[in-house]
């Protein structure tokens, strides 16, 4: 199995992402949210990206899990690209407006029946600096985590989701410390990582 690169550097993201484009061609139909992919440089050059907790809210399906920021659109929200820029600001203070936006990944939805049916879109953006961040009120907190970390051997594996389901159900999700990152933010990042043609 071949192994990842010792440092995964904005360059090489660049290079692989560009094929995809930053602007997607079509707006889905229906309801539909979006979600930023913050990658922002860290130790000796390698990439980290943005995660936040939710905060436990009732009424909020993703309530306390590790996610990425974004939300539904607004019908405000010119199109996808402007919901994730509004929602991360509102979320978590980061302004993404001219931020470089390295592409748009493939739209998917939740696989789990209690969820709303979105078609949620990850946009890709790159900050040369760490931004500061300030947790709004449906954010616990937020942290960044080095790719680096995200390819480890054993990070990836299946677990017992948190799901109430009868029998329990297993998948995959990123085990980081005490942060389980499962559910389409695994998904999203596992396809961001297979896109740098890094194994997972």
């Amino acid at each position: 199995m071949p192994q990842p690169p010792s440092v995964i550097t904005l360059q090489v993201v660049r290079r692989a992402l560009a094929p995809l484009g930053a602007v997607p061609g079509t707006e889905p139909a229906g309801p539909s949210a979006a979600v930023a992919l913050i990658l922002s440089p860290g130790d000796h050059g390698n990439l980290d990206t943005l995660f936040i907790r939710r905060a436990a809210r009732a009424g909020d399906p993703w309530s306390g899990q590790v996610a990425l920021p974004g939300g539904r659109r607004s019908t405000g929200d010119p199109d996808l690209t402007a919901t994730a820029v509004r929602e991360t600001e509102e979320e978590i203070a980061v302004v993404l407006r001219r931020a470089e936006r390295l592409a748009a990944l493939a739209d998917l939805h939740p696989r789990t029946p209690v969820l709303p049916p979105l078609i949620v879109r990850p946009f890709v953006f790159a900050l040369d600096d760490r931004p500061a961040v300030r947790a709004g009120a449906e954010v616990h907190s937020v942290f960044w985590t080095p790719l680096s970390t995200l390819l480890a051997p054993g990070a990836r594996r299946d677990i017992i989701l948190p799901l109430r389901t009868t029998p329990p159900r297993t998948g995959p999700a990123y085990v980081i410390g005490a942060d389980t990152i499962w559910g389409m933010t695994e998904r999203i990042i596992t396809a961001l990582l297979e896109i740098l043609s890094l194994p997972v």
